[in-house]
């Protein structure tokens, strides 16, 4: 039987999950113990944001761009991106096209651009080894079928920012919305070796555009040979999602998904049929417990919205009969993709002993010098 959280409405679909006699999760008290102290608002805020403004601003110039920001098109990076214009900060926007955009999010993000007057270069991926690996990824039957497109994603990113000598890479990812997320659900989507291993096993075409991230270049050559830095600034914001949607519209004409990460056709399907059919996971339960937890939700809210149909039947059949017809499936080969048995990350090769190593040497460097390192994150 399923148990959720007192506090927020995690439940026992994250195996790892643990609950202390009053019924709160461990997920809250991570928030507590150790998140909150991330998230910083008003003047606090406010003051430590225009530090790391001004470091950016500093180390920028002479260049042509200060920093680097991906725009998706959704909420949270087009937000971000209209505020540094405020802040007076010089960005390269670079946007990934996998090949799943929705009509909506193209038009949102010309709208954005035309009123910040960035310069945007979008870096549209091969398609046939996009389709290639991501049906790969659906015959391995993983939790994680969003890695092709994350991966690319920051990998475009840290690729841009090399080429363009650009120290600083600014990321709407925030805890507001972002704090809770098991590690029980998926691996991490920048381990290249884990998805050079799904595609070899799965794979039938060579990936000779598909750029990757190796763990050494994650860990090492990035933070600490390039000296490179992510820095998110909406944890040092007042950020409301909602506010934030509105004030968009109200600014740039931006116009609402009908649910979150509307911006892709392929994520919407992922995150609102295939995880929850076929294991259980429904990132509703994510998002409205970090809300919860930075004060944005009411638990009966979140509660009230996950009583929500996660999609509307006839909006599904038309969504997979779009996802078919451009993977170039039959709905046959899909329900049979949907029913074949699922497998952990970690029955493919990966980084975690990499991980587990750089983690000790951390840990050991850490005592020497007597302070926290953590940068390459």
């Amino acid at each position: 039987m399923s148990r959720v959280c007192s506090r927020c409405v995690m439940d026992t679909s994250d195996a790892e999950i643990q609950f202390d006699q009053d019924g709160v999760c461990n997920h809250c008290h991570k928030f507590d113990d150790l998140q909150s102290k991330q998230l910083f608002r008003g003047a606090e805020g406010e003051s430590r944001l225009s530090k790391i403004v001004e470091k950016i601003k500093a180390d920028g110039i002479g260049k042509e761009y200060d920093c680097i920001i991906g725009l998706s098109g959704g909420v949270d990076s087009s937000y971000l991106a209209v505020k540094i214009k405020d802040l007076g900060l010089r960005p390269l926007v670079v946007h990934v096209d996998a090949g799943w955009n929705s009509e909506l999010a193209v038009s949102n993000i010309e709208k954005i651009i035309k009123y910040c007057g960035y310069d945007l270069h979008t870096h549209v991926m091969n398609w046939e080894e996009m389709r290639d690996l991501q049906l790969a990824y659906m015959k391995a039957a993983v939790s994680n079928q969003d890695v092709p497109q994350d991966h690319a994603f920051f990998a475009s990113m840290y690729h841009f920012a090399v080429k363009n000598n650009i120290k600083y890479i600014l990321s709407g990812g925030n805890l507001a919305t972002e704090a809770v997320f098991p590690d029980s659900w998926h691996g991490s989507a920048m381990d290249a070796i884990n998805l050079r291993a799904i595609h070899k096993r799965y794979g039938s075409k060579a990936l000779r555009e598909y750029k990757t991230i190796s763990f050494f270049e994650y860990y090492f050559w990035y933070p600490f040979i390039k000296g490179m830095r992510t820095q998110r600034p909406l944890n040092f914001m007042d950020y409301d999602k909602k506010e934030a949607e509105a004030y968009l519209q109200e600014t740039v004409g931006y116009r609402s998904y009908a649910r979150k990460h509307g911006e892709s056709i392929f994520t919407k399907l992922f995150q609102n049929f295939y995880l929850p059919t076929k294991f259980g996971y429904d990132k509703r339960k994510l998002h409205y417990s970090s809300m919860i937890l930075s004060g944005q939700m009411t638990r009966d809210e979140a509660l009230d919205k996950l009583a929500e149909p996660l999609y509307d039947a006839n909006e599904l059949e038309s969504d997979i009969e779009y996802f078919c017809k451009k993977m170039r499936i039959s709905r046959i080969q899909f329900d049979e993709l949907m029913q074949a048995p699922i497998h952990d990350y970690s029955d493919f090769k990966n980084w975690d002993s990499l991980q587990r190593r750089a983690k000790k040497a951390q840990s050991l460097l850490q005592k020497l010098l007597g302070r926290r390192i953590n940068i390459y994150s």
